[in-house]
């Protein structure tokens, strides 16, 4: 069983920045085995991909971020972070940490097996 807890959520007004970690925990657990993922809802709507990266770090965003976020991942820390830049209201939303174990990609929320509780963040314009 993985385990994925994320933080680094708060509120931020349009254009700031924040900073989104998820850290992986369960013995014998590499990232370097796993797909990792950044998925978003906002209230009444779909969960949705933002990002992923795969075990050679090769990384995919969904076109509405692109050039403001960027996924990484530090595999001595298992860590998993979203960098996210010029932030705007509509990315507001519930921004969840996830996982599945596989040597491919793919930014599909129903391939993802491990999910995190989820960190809040809110953009004020």
């Amino acid at each position: 069983q993985v385990q994925l807890v994320e933080s680094g959520g708060g509120s931020v007004q349009s254009g700031g920045s924040l900073k989104l970690s998820c850290v992986a925990s369960v013995s014998g657990y590499t990232y370097s085995r796993y797909c990792m993922g950044w998925f978003r809802q906002a209230p009444g709507k779909e969960r949705e991909g933002v990002a992923h990266i795969s075990s050679v770090r090769s990384a995919r965003y969904a076109d509405f971020v692109k050039g403001r976020f960027t996924i990484s991942q530090d595999n001595a820390k298992n860590t998993l972070s979203l960098e996210m830049n010029s932030l705007k209201p509509e990315d507001s939303g519930m921004y969840y940490c996830a996982a599945f174990q596989a040597s491919y990609c793919v930014l599909d929320p129903t391939r993802f097996t491990y999910w995190g509780q989820g960190t809040q963040v809110t953009v004020s314009s």
